[in-house]
């Protein structure tokens, strides 16, 4: 039977036991002891709960060398233990276990032999999982590797800023940028390798970073090169801070976009001087169009007041031909100047049209043209179907695909021509099909759109209807494709931008 005295000392194991159990819990370490005398190993309900056992397991010193993982830890951990049995010495190391569930943990093992007249009586330690802790500082370990491996071999710039700008660390990239070595830019600031006209550029972000309102920005600016010369760069640049938030330094990287740069210049100083061209060319067709056409209206004007007054000199055989080459000329020009229109068109006056609706008004206006051939007309166009375009360009168009179908037909064959309207994607496809002479697109493809350019004998061949029905339908947004076979017929496909 318990006395007063015993009970009392019983209670207070207990509550001492209880006390560490929560401190280990609290803390996430458990403990461990080793009775050499006795050969009696002990472990805390923490480290049981590390190790992944129940509760009631009773450890012996073989077993849990055992839970290490076989190899070096393994190898470890039992060298440093025989250590401390034979010599005394402390062990603290991090180790890799296999816990009873086939888990691997990282773990720290911290071991202090108690000795008695200079022999070990016993071990005592402590048992921490640090897994997350590994796992993460592995983590970062790999992610610093990695950005000294960048840092070191990027062929951009790269540098590490103190906050007032000093140069901390620069990488080859940078030194070969800016032509300076490691050694100078380490012994100067950024202020001094920057543009004196650019020195501000930047400023107000810089602020923003420093008070915490911004982590990154990028902006262009120019830094000076060793010999003086300008080198035009994107720099962006990041600030890293602690785990308080606090900044600590910049990571700058800098590109050298002086090519680019240069480039650049060289395009827009020659769209420049396209743009002067083009405005003098058609200036110059403007010119034409309207001063010449003055002219050959006079020429014209004076062969009908001569043919008035003078009627036996239209017997002349010349004067036929003069009136011939004055009415051609008179046609070129105007041509001249239908062509010069479509360089100055204004997008914003695109319409929406009714295809069907202009189409049969084209038909109509050449139906003389088709019931002189016999032309037979199949129409598969969507009532709704409506494109942007202009009204007089879409009137252009198809007549001048329709009545090239007909001036083209093969001479022992009625002309069927087929129009269809599909829509595809954002566009309107106007399909013209006919089974006239064809075009061979091999030989003469290249040269379809041009000006000037007859490919089939006709008496009223001039070579400009398909160059300006190409240059109406790019005027209004479109394209054109062709497909075509020699003496079996061509599709022409018109793609106009939808309503």
């Amino acid at each position: 039977m318990l006395t007063d005295s015993n009970q009392t000392i019983l209670s207070d194991e207990i509550h001492d036991k209880d006390f560490l159990t929560t401190i280990e819990n609290s803390l996430a370490i458990g403990s461990w002891e080793l009775d050499v005398i006795t050969n009696t190993l002990k472990w805390s309900s923490f480290t049981k709960k590390i190790h992944e056992v129940n509760t009631d397991y009773i450890p012996d010193v073989e077993h849990a060398i055992n839970f290490y993982k076989e190899g070096i830890h393994r190898e470890k951990i039992t060298k440093l233990f025989n250590n401390a049995l034979e010599n005394g010495k402390n062990f603290d190391d991090e180790f890799i276990i296999i816990t009873a569930k086939g888990n691997e943990k990282w773990i720290r093992s911290i071991g202090h032999p108690k000795c008695v007249n200079g022999k070990c009586t016993a071990v005592r330690g402590v048992f921490q999982d640090i897994t997350t802790k590994t796992i993460e500082n592995k983590k970062t370990i790999l992610k610093e590797k990695q950005f000294r491996s960048l840092f070191n071999y990027s062929l951009t710039g790269m540098a590490l800023l103190s906050l007032e700008g000093n140069w901390l660390k620069v990488n080859h990239g940078i030194c070969k940028i800016l032509g300076y070595t490691e050694k100078e830019f380490l012994e100067s600031n950024f202020l001094k390798q920057t543009h004196l006209e650019d020195k501000e550029i930047g400023e107000k972000e810089l602020k923003l970073m420093l008070s915490g309102q911004l982590d990154n920005h990028q902006i262009e600016k120019r830094y000076l090169h060793k010999n003086g010369s300008s080198i035009h760069c994107i720099l962006s640049l990041i600030i890293v801070r602690d785990v308080n938030g606090d900044p600590k330094h910049f990571i700058a990287n800098i590109n050298d976009v002086s090519e680019i740069k240069n480039g650049q210049k060289k395009i827009t100083d020659l769209l420049k001087v396209t743009s002067k061209q083009n405005d003098r060319l058609i200036n110059f067709a403007h010119i034409v169009s309207h001063n010449l056409r003055s002219h050959g209206g006079n020429l014209d004007m004076l062969l009908k007041l001569k043919k008035e007054e003078y009627p036996e000199s239209i017997t002349n055989e010349y004067f036929p031909l003069i009136e011939k080459a004055v009415d051609n000329l008179n046609e070129t020009i105007q041509n001249l100047n239908d062509v010069a229109l479509y360089h100055t068109l204004d997008n914003n006056k695109l319409e929406s049209l009714n295809l069907l609706h202009y189409t049969s008004n084209a038909l109509k206006t050449i139906k003389g043209l088709t019931i002189a051939n016999s032309v037979q007309i199949d129409i598969a166009i969507d009532q709704e179907t409506t494109i942007k375009a202009i009204p007089a360009y879409l009137d252009s168009i198809i007549i001048n695909f329709l009545t090239n179908a007909i001036k083209y037909k093969r001479p022992t064959v009625n002309p069927i021509i087929k129009i269809e309207a599909l829509k595809k994607d954002n566009r309107t496809l106007l399909t013209i099909t006919d089974n006239g002479q064809g075009i061979d697109l091999e030989k003469h493809g290249n040269k379809l759109f041009g000006m000037y350019n007859v490919f089939h004998k006709h008496k009223d061949a001039r070579g400009l209807g398909l160059f300006i029905v190409k240059n109406q339908i790019e005027a209004i947004g479109g394209k054109i494709n062709v497909e075509s076979v020699v003496g079996k017929g061509t599709k022409f496909i018109i793609h106009f931008n939808h309503d």
